[in-house]
């Protein structure tokens, strides 16, 4: 988790505009007039059709929009600005105009290769126009719009290419090739083909089951999800152009999905305790009110070199926190320290060796009897930072070998849509060095935007997590979703985010609907509800009533 409080800064930077080339001959340009080029620019089709939107973070919305019915909605993310492109067939040395109705901040709208404009922030819809002119030679245009990075959700409505049209299409792309399974689950079903060639150029394919079509792709593969378990399906693919010509479809290739079994194994709901600050409650107490049965402890930290304490101060056994433990023990439940967090002198840049860390890992272990261990993995000391994470994964494999039955938990940040560059090698380099992790739990906050759908982003970043465990080992989606865990911030988050009773309590429906192995937040000292407080050590800075996001977490069943 993170320590107590703390601001991550985000900066947005402007782009830059660019002309397309010249013409390349005296004459003057040729005008452009009224003909919108684009297709499904009102976006009224209620689909994303004619849009490419970058990490499917495209969708069509009915609210807000600026005329009509519909608008897109392009959630842009830490690691990915969303960007919606659509390319037109234009004319060569003619002038056009691109413009569009747009909402959110740090909105772009522009032509790749030329010219673009943007918006710094408006709460409601302004409209953006950019002009430009096309090559000598030039037949093609692609023009884009797309927020920021850490911005949040922009939304563009009513986009329109004003210009003469390019010469009209009718071939047809020729029959994408080889369609085959490359993978499947109890619900989905992976496939993928050779290319289609097209005289102008393929602009996409559309996958179909019988006369339906069930997923579209700008490549050569998709993923069809939704599916049931232990069922045959029969696929086909088409090839389709800007100009809306498809080719004839595919091969047929037969899926028989998994049988769906749901893994069982460890699962754990506990909420943060921390007893360095924020007037930390009894456990005992909220055990009573709430149900709760663990809680994860935090933190252990280095009390100098490579020795284990806690807050790297209070001694392992003989204080306060041991007496917590037992109390909490007392009364039916059971801990998980927490090594790590976000500042502090920690054990993994401090122990030299992987078995220097196991050693500082084992005093903790022994200390407690430990079922399970949580390694928060936090900031450029540890996360991002190659030798410590390899020193920390192979310290965790050691201890996993020493104590037979010890669940292992890794707990790191992560984006909107799933684990950042640091945590993808963090993943890679489990499976890579054999650590044999059991949870790997992501922070699905402080995403840098105070307007961020907090539900809608905890999903999405657990779904990004379980595609990234099922290529790097191979798992099916049920295997995946038993190894992942979930740990929020109730209230409101040090980027001003609000994670709220009803999103909370969604979460935790969605958690044991997909069969996750953990769900924690931080923490059980702000669980009291202080409506309009802002970010606080002893509440939520919510209206909310006294342990109530623990209340919810306790019927967390995995």
């Amino acid at each position: 988790m993170r320590t107590p409080i703390r601001t991550r800064a985000r900066l947005a930077c402007g782009l830059g505009t660019a002309l397309l080339a010249a013409a390349a001959v005296l004459t003057s340009p040729g005008a452009a007039f009224g003909a919108n080029l684009l297709t499904n620019g009102d976006l009224e089709a209620g689909t994303t059709t004619g849009w490419s939107c970058s990490g499917g973070l495209g969708s069509v919305v009915g609210s807000p929009v600026h005329g009509g019915g519909k608008a897109l909605a392009g959630a842009a993310s830490a690691s990915d600005n969303a960007r919606c492109a659509q390319t037109v067939a234009v004319q060569p040395n003619t002038t056009y105009t691109l413009s569009a109705w747009v909402r959110g901040s740090y909105v772009y709208l522009g032509v790749t290769g030329g010219a673009s404009t943007w918006t710094t922030s408006t709460g409601a819809y302004s409209k953006l126009t950019v002009g430009f002119t096309t090559g000598a030679s030039q037949t093609s245009a692609e023009v884009y719009l797309n927020g920021w990075y850490g911005q949040g959700t922009y939304y563009a409505d009513d986009i329109t290419l004003d210009g003469p049209g390019g010469t009209v299409d009718t071939q047809a792309p020729t029959t994408p090739g080889n369609l085959t399974s490359s993978g499947k689950t109890s619900t989905s079903a992976s496939l993928t083909w050779t290319a289609s060639t097209d005289n102008v150029g393929v602009s996409g394919y559309d996958v179909y089951q019988g006369g339906s079509k069930v997923a579209t792709s700008t490549t050569t593969g998709a993923t069809v999800s939704g599916l049931t378990p232990n069922t045959a399906y029969a696929f086909t693919v088409r090839a389709r152009d800007l100009a809306g010509n498809t080719s004839p479809a595919s091969n047929t290739v037969n899926v028989t999905t998994d049988n769906g079994t749901v893994p069982t194994g460890f699962k754990q709901a506990a909420p943060y305790l921390y007893l360095g600050w924020g007037n930390p409650p009894s456990a005992t107490a909220v055990m009573n009110a709430t149900g709760a049965k663990w809680f994860t402890m935090a933190f252990i930290l280095s009390s100098g070199g490579c020795n284990a304490s806690w807050d790297g101060q209070r001694p392992l056994t003989g204080g306060v926190d041991q007496s917590t433990i037992a109390s909490i023990r007392a009364a039916g439940g059971d801990v998980v320290p927490s090594i790590g967090g976000w500042q502090g002198n920690k054990l993994g840049p401090n122990c030299s060796t992987p078995e220097a860390l196991a050693g500082a890992y084992q005093q903790v272990i022994n200390a407690y009897g430990l079922k399970a261990i949580d390694v928060d993995i936090e900031n450029t000391d540890e996360f991002e930072n190659a030798v410590v994470q390899d020193r920390i994964l192979g310290a965790l494999k050691i201890v996993k070998q020493n104590n037979p039955g010890l669940k292992t938990i890794l707990t790191f940040g992560t984006s909107t849509t799933g684990p950042t560059s640091w945590g993808n090698r963090l993943i890679e380099q489990s499976k890579a060095l054999n650590a044999d992790i059991d949870v790997f739990t992501i922070m699905p906050f402080d995403f840098g935007n105070a307007s961020t759908d907090m539900y809608a982003s905890t999903v999405s970043a657990t779904e990004g997590l379980k595609a990234k465990l099922k290529s790097t080992f191979g798992w099916n989606d049920a295997t995946a979703y038993a190894r992942i865990g979930i740990s929020g911030m109730n209230g409101v988050s040090d980027t001003q985010e609000t994670t709220t009773v009803q999103n909370w309590t969604d979460i935790r429906n969605w958690a044991n609907s997909h069969h996750i192995a953990r769900l924690a937040f931080w923490s059980v000292n702000r669980d009291r509800g202080c409506p309009g407080g802002g970010l606080q050590e002893t509440c939520s800075g919510i209206a909310q009533s006294d342990w109530q996001f623990t209340s919810i977490t306790a019927g967390f069943t995995g």
